[in-house]
């Protein structure tokens, strides 16, 4: 076993009202407790007080243990999960699977041990492919960075509306799709989300990658499951999720080359995060911005140093507020805000990027489509989308042909349905979604994909 390092807890002044002693840090770690304590690793996890997240308590399944194992993947507990979503099969088993929530060890973007949440599903459906039932690997889309918001939460609570929070569970349509074809899904929440030892490194490739591969390992060792090491496995994600599916694809050969990777489905994904900084500045999810910053303060000096010297005090406070927002808080409280009113000087948070060597080299390591990634992948991409910007999506998929990757590229056509209002990335993810599906199973079966790289000076 090996010991999690620790860091110094926040100072009571900036702990959110809702929140009782003794929980996790909280983002303005990031504006302003993170960089003062002058410490990058996370707080000891507090097995004894409950953790209440914007009105929502966390289950105590969700507190990480002082002591995590040796290897990645490795299951740290589980328990059954109810689905919100279910109903008595003829059989007597629920459909659409059984499910149930895990805990297993993953390693984060500094080399540490970190306990990562998420939900493995066994599927009601008989699997009719080739060979031993599949598993897809699901990294969901963003869902913020409250612990309330976890993917595996959302698996029980499709819709969690109170005073202070507002969660939707939207992917139970995709991972219920992919369970209908007979394949097992496990999900991950990432590092942090859920987990209530540590923020949620929103947007992180390293974490997120690293994280969704470990969860297809430790699936393996859910009790129950009929997922073995010979299974073929799938990745999928789209948004948030298209940029980790993507990640792991490009982590799996030196990172989890034990994970028998049959396809991954890359939809919209953030590749390129300096240019996705400026579709989300002043959109309706201005407020991931903020999920963002939190994240890397969190897990590089660097960007604290950044924050500590640019961002005022209603970025500060906006930093603190949006560290336990859902994506419908943030909606609701920052939408179409500008990072302008967060910066010294009314500058936007490009314009402090541009300026700042050390923050710009932070976003270049995030870059995705350096690596050649393993497999096929499939690339799809709004061609209106102004969220998670079209252009830099498209480019994910050049670099990787350059590379020899095996590439299935998806100009996505839709009309222009409204500027910055999330309604050009959002339609993408359901017109798209059926035929993402189909395309990975064929993947699960066996069957050989084509890559159309030869295509792309000819598509959109």
């Amino acid at each position: 076993m090996s010991s999690r390092n620790t860091r110094p807890r926040t100072p009571s002044a900036v702990l959110s009202r809702r929140r009782p002693r003794g929980v996790r840090m909280l983002a303005v770690a990031a504006a302003a407790a993170v960089y003062l304590a002058g410490s990058g690793a996370p707080a000891a996890a507090d097995d004894t007080a409950p953790v209440v997240s914007r009105g929502v308590t966390i289950p105590a399944f969700y507190h990480p243990p002082a002591d995590l194992p040796a290897v990645n993947g490795t299951l740290i507990r589980t328990e059954p999960l109810p689905l919100g979503l279910s109903i008595p099969g003829l059989d007597g088993r629920p459909m659409p699977g059984t499910a149930t929530r895990l805990m297993y060890r993953s390693t984060d973007s500094n080399g540490r041990a970190v306990g990562v949440t998420g939900a493995y599903i066994e599927p009601w459906a008989a699997w009719r492919g080739t060979g031993p039932r599949p598993l897809v690997a699901v990294a969901s889309g963003t869902m913020g960075q409250g612990d309330q918001c976890a993917p595996s939460f959302a698996l029980q609570h499709p819709l969690t509306l109170t005073g202070d929070t507002l969660s939707v569970g939207y992917e139970a349509l995709a991972i219920y799709r992919l369970l209908a074809t007979g394949a097992a899904v496990v999900v991950t929440d990432y590092v942090g989300l859920g987990a209530t030892d540590r923020l949620h490194t929103y947007v992180n490739r390293l974490d997120e990658g690293r994280a969704l591969l470990d969860a297809a390992r430790a699936a393996r060792a859910v009790p129950g499951a009929s997922v073995t090491d010979r299974s073929r496995v799938g990745l999928y994600g789209y948004s948030q999720g298209g940029g980790a599916s993507a990640a792991a694809a490009e982590l799996q050969p030196a990172y989890a080359p034990d994970v028998p990777l049959a396809g991954t489905y890359v939809g919209a994904p953030p590749a390129d995060l300096t240019a996705v900084i400026g579709g989300i500045d002043g959109s309706a999810l201005a407020g991931a911005l903020g999920w963002s910053l939190n994240g890397f303060a969190q897990s590089d000096p660097a960007v604290r140093d950044v924050i500590e010297a640019n961002v005022n005090d209603a970025g500060r406070a906006a930093l603190k507020d949006t560290s336990t927002m859902c994506v419908g808080d943030a909606i609701l409280r920052y939408a179409f805000t500008k990072s302008s009113r967060w910066i010294t000087g009314g500058r936007s948070l490009t314009a402090v990027i541009a300026a700042e060597p050390e923050a710009q080299a932070v976003l270049d390591r995030q870059r995705i489509g350096t690596l050649k990634p393993a497999g096929p992948v499939r690339v799809a991409t709004g061609v209106q989308d102004d969220i998670v910007p079209h252009r830099q999506a498209r480019q994910l998929a050049v670099d990787w042909c350059r590379k020899g990757g095996e590439v299935t590229y998806q100009a996505i056509a839709l009309p222009d349905l409204g500027d910055k209002l999330l309604t050009n990335h959002l339609a993408p993810l359901i017109t798209d979604q059926g035929d993402a599906v189909a395309w990975l199973t064929d993947r699960l079966a066996g069957r050989t994909a084509y890559s159309n790289c030869w295509t792309m000076p000819l598509q959109p």
